[in-house]
């Protein structure tokens, strides 16, 4: 877990960007840095290993050729006086400051040693003091020296003499190998280093197209799909193949998509149009028929009323799906002009209380709030807000028209005090259809698309509407408009 922070840490600051440990682009640099790691350790920990060997190998190599030659070269020097003078001559050819030289007759007396020790000094006794002193060069550890030791019988002129022991002090030579492995680790931190900001930044590198489709994913809307369908579409000329085959793929099904959308759009249109017509005919024939009821029975009478009531709430659907069409394509259009919401909201809230029988209370500032909109789709919006209060609120409460202003907004507040929206269902009110409890709502003689008509008229006119409601407490929907700045 640490690793991977530090590596997050190392890519962040080097990407100039915050990647999550979940990322594609992290994944891939983790295993690629892990493999880098991996074969760079091997490859340090074999050379390592391999420098050891190697002078080890050397040391004893040459211990041996010394072990070897030594009889020929006692032999040699001897024909020019007294074995002991051959003995003492070879020794000291063969003896360096860290190569110590020394023969023991049978007896266990030593007989010559090289001319930089002495009989009785500590590497002798320790040697004396083991039990059994490797024939072959061995590595042996004396205190905190590294000795190359071997103890070979030696023969001479075909006779045994005694007990040839050489050791070589490989300390020195030690140190400076691990000091050579030290500097060779720092190289491979540095190489890792350099590694992970390399790999890191080709990666980001290559990520970025599928950072630009994600982008373009999540920008694109239902009027890009029919209107700018050109600028929406992924542009990427120097991708890999597959990114590239993605791409492609992803264009195709925006085009899909757009001719889906179109389609939708056409037929919800040419339904809304098509239907309005008969239906306008059926509701004026039970009309004239409820008009002429003298002779119909109860019964009858309450049929072709209900028959009327569902009729026109059914061209109202309608018309609230022409508009929303209207809408979606961008064929509803607004007369823009200076507005005195003071006035406005006084007008909606005298004539909803006239028609509903219902307690509206207007509360506005002093100063006039004056916006920029359509007055005639402003009115139909808070006519239909006011229209919600007093359907979900009992006959007994009140609805609240509240009007306030800031430096740049205007805002509208709608507030009753009915049966109020549950959280979960608040994020999903202003969707076509959407009801939050069938049985509760289906009587109410709605549409379902009076909240989405109002969001999509709201934002037509470059404002902004808002829900605060908790259950049993009431709903507070409120409308945000720029003020109306006159040209200077």
């Amino acid at each position: 877990m640490k690793l991977n922070r530090s590596i997050r840490s190392l890519i962040n600051s080097f990407t100039g960007k915050r990647i999550s440990t979940s990322s594609l682009q992290f994944r891939l640099t983790l295993e690629l840095v892990a493999l880098s790691i991996l074969g760079l350790g091997s490859v340090a920990f074999w050379a390592g290993w391999q420098m050891e060997q190697n002078l080890i190998a050397a040391h004893k190599q040459t211990l041996e050729y010394i072990a070897r030659r030594f009889p020929e070269q006692v032999q040699l020097y001897s024909e020019m006086g007294v074995l002991e003078t051959g003995l003492e001559l070879t020794i000291n050819k063969v003896s360096t400051p860290s190569l110590a030289v020394w023969v023991k007759s049978d007896d266990g007396r030593l007989v010559v040693q090289s001319s930089h020790l002495e009989s009785d000094s500590l590497e002798i006794r320790r040697v004396a003091a083991m039990t059994d002193v490797p024939k072959k060069p061995q590595i042996v550890r004396f205190g905190d020296r590294d000795i190359v030791l071997c103890g070979s019988p030696l023969a001479l002129n075909g006779k045994p003499f005694g007990k040839l022991y050489l050791s070589q002090d490989i300390t020195e030579d030690r140190q400076k190998l691990n000091a050579g492995l030290s500097r060779l680790l720092l190289v491979s931190v540095l190489a890792i280093v350099i590694l992970i900001v390399a790999i890191s930044k080709r990666i980001c590198k290559a990520m970025q197209p599928l950072e630009q489709m994600s982008l373009v994913a999540s920008a694109i809307s239902a009027d890009d799909l029919t209107d700018n369908l050109k600028a929406a579409k992924l542009q990427l000329n120097q991708a890999p193949d597959e990114i590239l085959g993605l791409a492609k793929a992803f264009n195709e099904m925006l085009f899909r998509l757009s001719g889906s959308w179109e389609q939708q759009r056409q037929f919800v249109d040419n339904v809304s149009h098509e239907l309005r017509t008969p239906l306008t005919v059926v509701v004026g024939y039970l009309q004239s028929l409820l008009r002429r009821s003298n002779n119909l029975s109860a019964y009858q009478q309450q049929a072709l009323e209900t028959a009327t009531a569902e009729a026109e709430r059914t061209i109202r659907m309608l018309q609230d799906l022409l508009d929303l069409a209207r809408a979606d394509s961008g064929n509803l259009h607004f007369r823009l002009n200076p507005i005195m919401l003071n006035t406005l909201v006084a007008e909606v809230a005298a004539m909803s209380q006239k028609v509903s029988n219902r307690q509206i209370n207007v509360l506005t500032t002093d100063e006039d709030v004056v916006i920029c909109a359509d007055q005639d789709r402003l009115q139909q919006v808070l006519i239909n807000l006011v229209d919600n209060a007093i359907k979900y609120s009992a006959p007994e409460q009140s609805v609240d028209l509240i009007l306030e202003q800031t430096e740049q907004l205007a805002m509208i507040h709608v507030r009753d005090r009915g049966i109020g929206i549950p959280l979960n269902h608040q994020n999903r009110i202003f969707e076509r259809f959407y009801r939050v409890d069938e049985s509760m709502t289906r009587s109410r003689d709605g549409t379902g698309l009076g909240l989405a008509i109002v969001k999509s008229l709201i934002e037509g006119m470059e404002g902004r509407i808002t829900l605060r409601s908790k259950p049993g407490e009431g709903s507070i929907f409120t409308i945000t408009l720029p003020l109306w700045k006159p040209p200077l």
